[in-house]
């Protein structure tokens, strides 16, 4: 038995979809740990066959994937999928059944737990649901064994016309059951974070799930694929999932020694409480490891930023959206502007290095006004880092029933888009055209001031990540 984790080119001369994060173009390469980690489970369970093909890394040519498919000759393909990937991923398994069409795809990811009828237009495409993990080893052990697998819970898959959906696989109740990312796997691959400014990077994940009620959050494309699965099946988000401290510190000695210098935590919200914050921050100077996380403003303390400042944290990412307070009530993001300043002001004392996310056009009450008065926050803050996006009403959430609701698709229908410049809203005081020209001015308004050049310059560890930042950043501007 022949395995595949498969990262497809992009076949339509587009910047590839980023996988991890889910809902842009790639800015700088990322590992993608949730597939990794299916890839363990799998290895760890004696498949040993195993292979994993990253077209977009090796920057190989779509010539080179047909040819490769070929040659290949995998029974079993996996296809880690995003919204802005699925119609190349589509493409990507039509190619795979010319060649082999005794071949199965098995498609994981918030695209295919979505769209679930538009990935099933071949008998030998099957949709792994909602959280991946198990019911792609039991999915994979059935296939090698030749035993039926068609009532596995946690699939969707096609008999003649018809689609099946299966009943919901129940979400693992302890994350220490699963491997550790198969990092191994990409031990001759480098990847670099601006945000770190130091390498080679890795990420990683300490818990699963938010409870915050934002309409308009997508997560992690794997915290957004068990958020879709458990609304449909139980009207509400799941329950978070921790991992233990011995096991985060188990992982964080396994990356050191692999050879990593720096950690991005992809956890939606990393920050919880202070006793655990102290004791991964511990962890983190234990290794000497520099590191990154995203977190919620109303949830730093002066105690939690004197602690990131020792444990060599270099960025905490804050997805503040506006300075507007009832822009924040609106969307539900349960915070107001006087937490964002008081968030930023501790993280400062504590020198603390700062990227905020900015949402445009998260709100009907979004106007030139609002997203002006940001800009100037930022700016009179001086804040370390700014991602700008505009807001996409990704199917599953809140803001995209209000936006079927109200009108405010441009298009009548939801089409794919990177967030970080395209619009398919038409929201009452701006545009979709309106709301692309003012990301464009703030990302130059804001990445080529004096301000930002001077500051980060000096903090790079090496004239090869100023370079690697350098690069990210001419993408993030012009594409």
């Amino acid at each position: 038995m022949k395995l595949t984790f498969l990262i497809p080119p992009a076949f339509d001369n587009k910047k590839p979809a980023e996988r991890t994060a889910g809902c842009t173009r790639v800015v700088y390469l990322a590992p993608n740990i949730y597939e990794l980690t299916v890839y363990a489970l799998l290895k760890n369970n004696g498949f040993d066959n195993i292979n994993y093909t990253d077209f977009i890394y090796e920057n190989r040519s779509v010539n080179e994937f047909k040819e490769f498919i070929k040659t290949d000759q995998s029974d079993i393909y996996y296809i880690w999928t995003v919204n802005l990937s699925m119609e190349n991923d589509i493409i990507a398994s039509q190619l795979i059944h010319r060649v082999n069409p005794k071949a199965y795809v098995v498609f994981m990811g918030p695209g295919a737990t979505y769209f679930i009828s538009k990935y099933l237009e071949n008998a030998h495409n099957i949709i792994v649901r909602g959280e991946p993990e198990l019911t792609v080893l039991e999915l994979t052990r059935a296939i090698a064994s030749r035993i039926e697998w068609k009532d596995i819970k946690g699939i969707s898959y096609k008999i003649n016309d018809t689609i099946v959906n299966n009943p919901t696989r129940e979400l693992i109740k302890n994350l220490d059951t699963l491997a550790f990312p198969a990092r191994d796997v990409i031990k001759d691959r480098e990847y670099h974070n601006p945000k770190l400014k130091i390498g080679p990077y890795t990420t990683a994940v300490t818990s699963r799930n938010c409870p915050f009620k934002c309409i308009y959050c997508v997560p992690s494309s794997l915290t957004f694929a068990r958020e879709i699965e458990n609304v449909k099946e139980h009207g509400k988000k799941p329950l978070i999932s921790f991992r233990s401290i011995e096991s985060i510190d188990k992982e964080m000695k396994e990356i050191k020694e692999q050879g990593y210098k720096a950690v991005g935590f992809m956890d939606d919200n990393f920050i919880w409480n202070e006793d655990r914050t102290r004791e991964i921050c511990n962890i983190m100077k234990k290794y000497n490891l520099v590191w990154g996380c995203q977190a919620r403003v109303d949830a730093i303390t002066d105690n939690i930023a004197k602690v990131l400042g020792e444990s060599g944290c270099l960025y905490v990412d804050l997805g503040v959206e506006s300075f507007n307070d009832d822009i924040l009530k609106y969307i539900k993001k349960g915070i107001t502007s006087q937490q964002i300043y008081t968030a930023i002001l501790l993280l400062k004392k504590y020198k603390v290095p700062i990227k905020l996310n900015v949402l445009i056009g998260s709100s009907p009450l979004e106007t030139r006004n609002t997203l002006k008065h940001t800009l100037r926050e930022i700016k009179a803050l001086k804040i370390d880092q700014v991602m700008f996006n505009i807001v996409s009403p990704f199917p599953g959430t809140e803001f995209y029933k209000l936006a079927k609701e109200n009108g405010w698709l441009a298009n009548e229908k939801y089409i794919p888009t990177d967030v970080q410049r395209e619009s398919i809203l038409n929201l009452p005081h701006l545009t979709a055209k309106e709301m692309e020209k003012i990301l464009f001015y703030n990302n130059i308004s804001y990445f080529l001031s004096p301000h930002f050049i001077f500051t980060q310059m000096k903090r790079f560890s090496s004239w090869s990540e100023f370079k690697y930042a350098l690069k990210a950043l001419k993408i993030k501007l012009f594409g």
